[in-house]
């Protein structure tokens, strides 16, 4: 990983993924941290998609290896850290995690740039956001086509991101796509941190409802997705979850040095 940790993490190996684990507050002082000392990385949110993702492509592999922050988002991560010996891990949930983070960017001055969702997501989180953060800034977004960019396209956006000075670049375009997106951009971006926190967008615009906290506590918030979104999520899940259970169990979790 990048920027390492300055905070009390610690990394677990799920299935080679680099799971950084301990309290949600913990994931919030490592990426303020990347803002206050001038420094550029990127974190992903990850479950078990990111690492059954990971499993099949070494690209999604290396990128979470690359990140500043493998957040433990889901409970299967939570277990696995506990397993590892990790007693004190919480969930780093993104949606959740973003709203933290917000809160201390309009608190410091931090400014945001949303990049991802279909056309007027954005708008409409960022009214949500700055209604419920006063003093938040939000100085770009933009929402990409549904196809791969050009590569000059790409240095468009990259210029426009740049010119907006963002300290915070917001980033939902689903994973493995924006697990992919960060590391090809951190190069090119001027901002801090880069952020994949990809469902957030549809929740915090209002277009998608989250699960009631105790689904969430249960480990069964796929369950509920799955009924929000079954078209889209019924492959996900029925391909990731079984196989995800099958590896575990042959290969544990374990404490990385």
């Amino acid at each position: 990983m990048s920027a390492r940790s300055a905070t009390a993490l610690a990394r677990v190996d799920v299935l080679g993924v680099p799971i950084c684990a301990g309290r949600f507050e913990d994931a919030v002082e490592e990426v303020a941290g990347w803002v206050a000392r001038g420094e550029r990385s990127y974190a992903t949110f990850t479950g078990v998609h990111g690492v059954m993702e990971s499993q099949r492509r070494a690209d999604i592999l290396d990128a979470h290896r690359d990140a500043g922050l493998v957040a433990c988002d889901g409970m299967p991560m939570v277990w696995a850290s506990r397993r590892a010996g990790v007693k004190r891990a919480e969930r780093m949930y993104g949606p959740d995690f973003m709203l933290s983070m917000c809160e201390r960017a309009a608190r410091e001055g931090w400014t945001s740039f949303f990049y991802g969702g279909k056309p007027g997501i954005a708008d409409d989180m960022a009214d949500s956001l700055t209604a419920r953060f006063p003093g938040l800034k939000i100085v770009g977004s933009y929402s990409p086509p549904f196809r791969a960019l050009t590569p000059e396209e790409e240095a468009d956006v990259d210029a426009m991101i740049n010119r907006a000075q963002p300290d915070l670049v917001w980033v939902g375009l689903s994973t493995p796509k924006q697990e992919l997106w960060m590391p090809r951009h951190r190069a090119t971006l001027d901002a801090a941190a880069l952020l994949g926190v990809g469902a957030a967008f549809d929740f915090h615009a209002g277009v998608v409802r989250q699960a009631p906290r105790w689904i969430q506590r249960s480990g069964l918030e796929w369950l509920w997705r799955l009924a929000m979104e079954p078209r889209r999520l019924a492959g996900r899940y029925l391909r990731n979850n079984p196989s995800f259970v099958f590896q575990i169990v042959r290969r544990p979790p374990r404490l990385m040095s």
